[in-house]
């Protein structure tokens, strides 16, 4: 099946998975150029593992699984495979948004630092929580057949509308972390005087802002959905009768109408031959 507008949409994947990348790279710049490299030994080279991992994992690696189901050359792909791909990416950006975690709680207790004081760590710490959970209800409803489909249905919404929240909520978690970092670390020069540094990291989070906006205007177009399978049945969550199903009735109903009112025109007919026999009848006698 053709996808509408398939020029347009693989221009906006180009322009996603190069800005994606791009972000990375100017994480990995930015630790190793100006924040002294990457270690795991308490210091603040522990820390800078932070930013890597979060933005490869919980940014880059995220976004990815959020389009997967969109690229139309898997539309051939069974849906289970696609699932499995597509848990298995967020799988990935799970595990390496705990380790990011490890490495700043980590550096954090070695230098005495308190944790959970900012706006930057509650949020994001949510962030975490709700992707587990997130994770966790995919897996067991969507992705092992033991759910109902009622109950797939009914969640399907909830689980699209979460998934996006959550990559919007770690955007802007991106966001506040570097700001908050470059608060801290920049103090000759200071930030506010917009050093070398801090023209390169403000770069480097709108290179965030921007592939996560492509991200939410790929997924979003109706037209870029990938096409249900002809054999798929889904329930819908207000009412048993699956999609399909309606249509199928409302055929029959209109062949039972029709038949009907064939019924009801040959009653007619029969009614005005026995008036108009009647009538003969009466004018012979």
């Amino acid at each position: 099946m053709a996808m509408e507008g398939y020029r347009g949409f693989l221009a906006l994947l180009v322009s996603a998975l190069l800005v994606g990348f791009l972000s990375v790279i100017f994480t990995l710049i930015w630790v190793l150029h100006y924040r002294e490299g990457l270690g795991w030994d308490g210091t603040a080279l522990e820390f800078n593992w932070h930013p890597v991992l979060i933005v490869t994992g919980f940014v880059f690696i995220q976004g990815i699984a959020i389009i997967v189901y969109r690229l139309p050359w898997t539309w051939k792909c069974s849906k289970l495979l696609m699932k499995s791909i597509h848990a298995g990416l967020n799988t990935v950006a799970a595990i390496l948004a705990i380790i990011s975690l490890v490495a700043v709680f980590d550096f954090h207790n070695a230098r005495k630092i308190p944790n959970m004081y900012s706006l930057h760590s509650w949020v994001g710490l949510a962030a975490v929580i709700l992707y587990m959970l997130q994770l966790l209800l995919g897996f067991f409803v969507f992705l092992l057949p033991w759910a109902p489909l009622s109950l797939r249905a009914l969640l399907m919404p909830i689980h699209v509308y979460s998934g996006l929240l959550i990559f919007g909520t770690v955007i802007a978690t991106v966001l506040m972390g570097v700001t908050e970092k470059l608060i801290f670390a920049l103090q000759s020069p200071a930030y506010s005087t917009l050093p070398p540094e801090g023209v390169f990291t403000n770069t480097f989070g709108l290179l965030v802002l921007v592939f996560g906006a492509l991200i939410f205007w790929i997924v979003t177009r109706p037209q870029w959905k990938r096409p249900k399978e002809p054999n798929s049945v889904l329930l819908h969550p207000n009412r048993g009768a699956p999609e399909g199903a309606e249509g199928t009735m409302a055929v029959n109903f209109g062949n039972m109408d029709k038949s009907d009112s064939e019924l009801n025109s040959e009653a007619a007919a029969r009614k005005r031959n026995f008036a108009l026999d009647e009538a003969g009848q009466r004018s012979t006698m």
